[in-house]
């Protein structure tokens, strides 16, 4: 069985599922998943896991992700971006890029957002997406987000390309729709392509014909996403009572740190994740066994 991560390059007009369905037919496994949903029209980045590297995605959701983004001003649409129904025209006249860079500036930190119609949330068991292709639009509880960083790269007389970098849960859709508020035009979001996810950046990542043609070449080793995690090194006794999943003591790490690390046994086996506290004492959360 195949273990461990695919740095995907997933196309435009596909969804995230359609591409764990083509990894499942390629390494014939039933047990993939992926992290962080790209819209269909959108491109980039698409971290997948294979075998009981899905065990790990939990780790791999709360990264930081970075897009390239493209809006067009002077229309709306119902979905935000260039693929739903116009709802809105408005002539008007594009800021100077000294008045773009300001109000980009203005999104960087801790704000605020709600979620667009639609997006995959789920509200009593229905996506909001589903809800919205029915005709139906509900209130939406804004959401903590973080934009770290933010930048102009091009400006036209219709169109503004910037980079951001920003926490999980940042809706680009929504972000354009915010710009164009404080920008007093009409915008959607025309272009989206998502350049990394943690670790995970689009200069590495393979397209699905190349994966199609060698797909051993894509494979990245089970602990790849997680290596912003320290890492320790057990000796046999104490990876063998882990991996029983039983709590040991170590002095390697000196207080007061205390958070999650990475296990090895023999520096290169990877053998799991453990909770390291102030007292030295390390409990096992994840155990991976590939024996």
């Amino acid at each position: 069985m195949s273990n461990g991560l695919i740095n995907i390059l997933k196309p435009p007009g596909m969804t995230s599922h359609d591409v764990v369905s083509f990894v499942r037919r390629t390494y014939h496994l039933k047990r993939v998943g992926h992290a962080g949903t790209l819209d269909p029209a959108a491109a980039g980045v698409l971290p997948v896991a294979l075998g009981t590297a899905t065990r790990l995605l939990e780790y791999m959701t709360d990264t930081d992700k970075g897009y390239r983004v493209e809006l067009t001003i002077g229309y709306e649409t119902d979905t935000g971006d260039d693929t739903g129904t116009i709802v809105n025209r408005e002539a008007c006249s594009m800021p100077s890029k000294a008045e773009i860079e300001k109000v980009l500036a203005s999104f960087i930190g801790t704000n605020e957002q709600v979620p667009p119609m639609y997006s995959a949330i789920k509200v009593q068991g229905k996506k909001l997406y589903e809800l919205a292709r029915a005709g139906i639009t509900i209130e939406r509880q804004p959401r903590t987000i973080t934009i770290h960083d933010i930048t102009l790269l091009h400006v036209d007389t219709t169109h503004i390309l910037f980079d951001v970098t920003c926490s999980k849960g940042t809706y680009i859709r929504s972000l354009c729709i915010d710009i164009g508020q404080k920008i007093n035009c009409p915008v959607v979001m025309s272009f989206l392509v998502r350049t990394h996810v943690g670790c995970f950046s689009l200069d590495k990542a393979f397209s699905l014909e190349e994966i199609g043609s060698n797909p051993e070449q894509a494979l990245l080793p089970l602990d790849y996403a997680i290596e912003y995690m320290p890492k320790l090194t057990l000796t046999p006794e104490m990876a063998q009572a882990f991996k029983y999943g039983q709590s040991i003591s170590n002095h390697t790490f000196k207080e007061p740190f205390q958070g999650l690390i990475r296990l090895y046994e023999q520096e290169s086996q990877f053998i799991g994740i453990g909770q390291l506290n102030t007292t030295a004492v390390i409990t096992p959360v994840k155990v991976i066994n590939l024996e």
